[in-house]
């Protein structure tokens, strides 16, 4: 036997409309049936209050009262041939004839018709109970005779010169209007009654027709269940990536900020928040101009933190859904580039002076072997003094720290490549211990980076980069504070303005005044305003001290790095301090 095959289950939105047109029309008949049958019961009341008013018209005719009386008070009912003839049945027929009712009927006392629409029925005592009539009540009634169904009243005939409640009862009256002209007044006004549902019913179906459609386009045209998977799949999916997501709708609101994007923009949830509005870096509502190309990446700096946006059109066939802005964390990629470009030049600068420890050997040996002992040992002696390497790096013998001396040795050699003379100042002072390199390599290596691209763009002579290191102890054997000052020989930082009065312009993401990076690889505009977050992290800051001149000297900048250096202990007891 082959696989069991079941009817495809109709779509949501399909079965939606088929209930709402089922409310519709339930809600539309049974509005229709309430209606019809108010109607027919307004019209019934109608026919008892004219059967009534007709019933006390005829009831109250001076002839009808005496006729009945006397008849009352024979000994027997008259024939039904004199009553044909007689004044009850021409009173009773006339009133018939001038209002249109199904019957108009006189007894007597006892309840036997003295007029009657059929004379076969005169004489004979009346179908329905005459009782309440002719004990002196009015009464309404809605019954089947031998006439058919009627809706009429009953009124008591009392003998001339008596009157309710007191007078005597001598027959009774009874007025129908039939059921079937109550029937037709109906009809006649259930027309607008069939009209006014026919309209409400086709309001409800094209409303219903309406709202699936918007439904439908609200959905994407999915069912709840594809919707509930893919509400869960993004709750997975958006709060386990490491990724930054942003999700923009289309009205210009922030529809997705996930926990990466909060932690990365050091922002709480922005969901419902207009993306215009939003406390985000410009470089990022930038990327979502509907001139921007969907290709661009740009660097930002936002939290303390160096990251890569990216920002991409989301489209449905061809409904414009927002944007999604896809922020990387780099800032770990650059810590470790810059501890990778310590150690890559101080390898170089080691490679480099290779040769040079090779010849001072070669030196010694040829001493030895010629018997200049005496100038062996001295030669020696200088070496031992000054150590076997030399960087190009002017008074190093004013750092202590070697973390700092291998650092700012390779920072020399690379300058010195450039054409750039690195040079420590006369203040420099470390009598601690580098204990955040990591810091202090990102902050430094960014400042020096900068002045040596500035220095060799610069229009003067001389090329070179001045940098002076001082350190102050912390408080009770804290950790101390580094301050770091470079300066240049470049033409300075350009001015924002005509005064020059924006030195924070600099620490911009995106601002350089370089025409190429440090290093092959190396992004720009980025690293001064990393270095300010960096230290302003750690509660320092990096700051513009003076903006050069054009021609020399240049910019100088100022880094206070809180909590960077420790004390070492003194052989003698004590610290170095």
């Amino acid at each position: 036997m082959g696989p069991l095959t079941g009817r495809t289950p109709l779509r949501f939105s399909t079965q939606t409309l088929l209930l709402q047109l089922a409310v519709v029309a339930l809600v539309v008949l049974l509005s229709g049936a309430v209606h019809a049958w108010l109607t027919y019961d307004r019209l019934g009341r109608e026919a008892e209050n004219q059967a009534l008013t007709l019933a006390r018209t005829v009831a109250s005719d001076p002839g009808v009262r005496s006729e009945v009386q006397q008849i009352s008070a024979q000994a027997g009912t008259p024939p039904p041939a004199e009553l044909l003839t007689g004044p009850l049945m021409a009173a009773a027929e006339g009133a018939r004839a001038r209002t249109g009712a199904l019957f108009v009927v006189i007894t007597d006392e006892t309840g036997l018709r003295l007029a009657h629409p059929d004379a076969d029925r005169l004489g004979e005592r009346v179908s329905t109970d005459p009782s309440e009539a002719l004990s002196g009540k009015e009464v309404t009634t809605r019954n089947t005779g031998t006439l058919g169904p009627s809706a009429g009243a009953k009124v008591p005939v009392y003998a001339p010169g008596a009157g309710a409640p007191t007078g005597q009862v001598v027959g009774e009256v009874s007025v129908g209007y039939s059921t079937e002209s109550i029937g037709q007044s109906l009809g006649r006004d259930i027309a607008p009654i069939l009209l006014t549902a026919a309209g409400a019913l086709l309001a409800g179906v094209l409303a219903s027709f309406l709202l699936r459609h918007r439904l439908r386009r609200l959905t994407l045209g999915l069912e709840p269940e594809e919707i509930s998977t893919l509400v869960h799949d993004q709750v997975a999916v958006l709060q386990g990536v490491d990724d930054g997501v942003i999700g923009i709708s289309a009205d210009g609101r922030i529809s997705v900020f996930n926990a990466a994007a909060r932690r990365m923009l050091d922002q709480p949830d922005l969901a419902g928040t207009a993306w215009a509005d939003a406390p985000v870096p410009g470089a990022l509502h930038a990327l979502t101009r509907a001139d921007a190309a969907e290709a661009d990446a740009v660097e930002v700096v936002a939290g303390g933190r160096a990251l890569v946006a990216s920002a991409r059109k989301a489209l449905h066939g061809r409904e414009d859904l927002g944007w999604v802005v896809m922020l990387r964390d780099r800032t770990e990629l650059q810590h470790l580039t810059r501890q990778l470009d310590a150690v890559g030049t101080l390898s170089t600068a080691l490679r480099a002076q290779r040769h040079e420890f090779a010849n001072q050997l070669h030196t010694i040996a040829g001493f030895m072997s010629i018997g200049q002992h005496q100038q062996a040992r001295d030669y020696l002696a200088r070496l031992a003094a000054t150590g076997p390497l030399k960087f190009p790096v002017d008074q190093a013998e004013l750092l202590q720290d070697p973390y700092l001396q291998a650092f700012l040795g390779a920072k020399g050699v690379e300058a010195d490549e450039r054409g750039v003379s690195l040079r420590l100042g006369p203040e420099t002072l470390v009598r601690g211990q580098v204990v955040e390199p990591q810091d202090v390599t990102t902050v430094l290596g960014n400042l020096i980076d900068n002045a040596v691209n500035a220095a060799v763009a610069s229009s003067g002579p001389d090329r070179w980069v001045e940098v002076e290191v001082l350190d102050a102890p912390g408080a009770d054997g804290a950790a101390g504070t580094l301050h770091i000052i470079v300066g240049d020989s470049g033409d300075g930082l350009p001015a924002f303005d005509g005064s020059g009065a924006d030195p924070d312009g600099v620490f911009a993401e995106g601002f350089t005044t370089a025409r190429t990076p440090a290093r092959a690889g190396a992004g720009q505009g980025l690293g001064l305003a990393l270095a300010r977050q960096l230290a302003r992290r750690r509660g320092g800051d990096v700051t513009v001290l003076d903006r050069g001149s054009p021609g020399g000297p240049g910019a100088v900048f100022l880094a206070t790095l809180p909590g960077t250096t420790a004390m070492t202990p003194n052989p003698e007891g004590g610290d170095n301090a």
